[in-house]
């Protein structure tokens, strides 16, 4: 009887779900998506491929913005979260010592450089970046807060404070939080001289920024700056981390390791909620060291069985793809096929990323306002054509490219040509929208190049 009306409520009409959403979810959602161009339905995903109400077929480019890195209902995932219900292991007793997250945390710092090695898991990134603001201030006794410009590090409360993102004005006061330019060292220090900074919080590459990529050196230079003002490094992984770049963990390439990791997203292989921050004994001792302070952060849902197990099984899962040299390679794949478009087309201003996350940046002689609409007409074409994309969150001008890490190179290679497609059709005709003069003025730097 349950399954029969879950199976009723999955094969429900579309104007069904939106008019449900549009009453008890988000008001305004269904409005925003039909003007955005994504008024459609996903009703089922395999793999690197998403299908929608009608039975159409795309391409996943996106992957749950990273949170999809073995494709929808991988199967070692599903299988592993299986195995947990059949074994009957219990849901949050939280009063004993448990197996699998134990095992996680163990399987985390076996991966991680020291002195990273003690965990701690939640259900997202945001709520990871909130108990590492909390750590970092438990340690140093400190209450203000650095981050970038343009740097992403989620949507609660702690988390927002540190995100560069104007619309948290409307929710008045957050924690104390200073902006300064990513990759600029000098105003990073000038801000830590006055040695009241906790936490700086930084990205390997910031991706709902733009997919902006640090300048060489920069964060091994801010951990020293931090180490020498006695803050805190909190380096936010949410996205780039277990092999989205090339290698398991982007700081590997960075050549830096923070005082405190926050993981999520691929976390679980796209199965169940997790997030994690990962610290040394010291900090974590620093922090929560007594019999009086050791659950002083908490949360009910810290180490769910189902999501540990989804954890532990991607973790391997990656290691037996040997993730990071299939990731350079299709990464390195994607990235010439991107950037030949990049040749040919003057509406592409630049091509920035790693492995398999990609920023492609729209050239238009408009304003700001015309380049992001433009992205997003790229991305209502490539959907179109059957390709799941998404523009940044920070930086509208620039259209994501984060597929699945199983995505094989043939769907990189339709995912190439669709482009090329909207790119000499739809996007040199966009400006015509925009207005007469508009397209006078952007006419000559949206043809081929020759």
């Amino acid at each position: 009887m349950i399954s029969e009306r879950i199976d009723a409520i999955l094969g429900a009409a579309q104007t069904d779900v939106e008019q449900e959403t549009a009453a008890h979810l988000n008001p305004k959602m269904v409005e925003a998506l039909g003007l955005m161009g994504f008024k459609r339905q996903f009703v089922r995903g395999e793999g690197c491929t998403l299908y929608d109400a009608d039975g159409n077929a795309y391409t996943d480019m996106l992957a749950g913005y990273g949170s999809v890195p073995l494709g929808h209902h991988a199967p070692e995932v599903w299988q592993a979260m299986d195995t947990v219900r059949q074994a009957k292991t219990p849901s949050f007793v939280l009063m004993a010592p448990e197996a699998l997250p134990a095992a996680l945390a163990r399987e985390l710092a076996d991966r991680l450089p020291d002195p990273l090695e003690v965990s701690f898991f939640g259900s997202s990134g945001s709520e990871a970046v909130d108990g590492a603001l909390k750590l970092a201030r438990a340690v140093t006794h400190r209450d203000a807060f650095v981050y970038a410009e343009r740097g992403y590090h989620g949507s609660t409360f702690g988390a927002l404070s540190v995100t560069s993102d104007g619309r948290k004005k409307k929710f008045g006061t957050l924690l104390e939080a200073s902006e300064i330019p990513f990759g600029d060292l000098g105003a990073l220090e000038v801000r830590l001289r006055r040695r009241d900074v906790a936490a700086v919080v930084l990205e390997p590459i910031q991706a709902e920024g733009g997919v902006r990529l640090p300048p060489p050196n920069y964060l091994a230079q801010a951990k020293r700056l931090c180490a020498r003002y006695g803050t805190v490094l909190i380096l936010d992984e949410v996205q780039t981390g277990l092999a989205r770049t090339g290698p398991m963990f982007a700081l590997e390439d960075e050549g830096v390791v923070p005082d405190v990791l926050v993981l999520a997203k691929a976390l679980s292989g796209g199965a169940m909620p997790i997030g994690a921050y990962v610290t040394s004994k010291k900090l974590w001792a620093a922090a929560y060291g007594s019999l009086a302070d050791h659950e002083l952060h908490c949360a009910t849902y810290r180490g769910g069985p189902l999501a540990c197990a989804a954890a532990l099984s991607t973790l391997w899962t990656l290691d037996a793809l040997d993730a990071p040299a299939m990731v350079r390679r299709k990464g390195a794949h994607l990235e010439a096929g991107l950037r030949s478009l990049a040749a040919k087309h003057a509406s592409i201003h630049a091509v920035r990323g790693r492995g398999l996350l990609w920023g492609i940046e729209v050239r238009v002689p408009l304003p700001e306002l015309a380049k992001a609409l433009v992205a997003q007409q790229l991305v209502i074409g490539l959907l179109e054509a059957g390709y799941v994309t998404q523009v940044c969150t920070l930086d509208p001008s620039v259209v994501r490219v984060e597929p699945p890490l199983t995505i094989a190179l043939e769907q990189i290679d339709g995912f190439l040509a669709a482009m090329e497609r909207v790119l000499a059709t739809r996007i040199r005709s966009v400006p015509r929208t925009l207005g007469r003069a508009a397209w006078d003025l952007a006419r000559s730097a949206l043809g081929p190049k020759s």
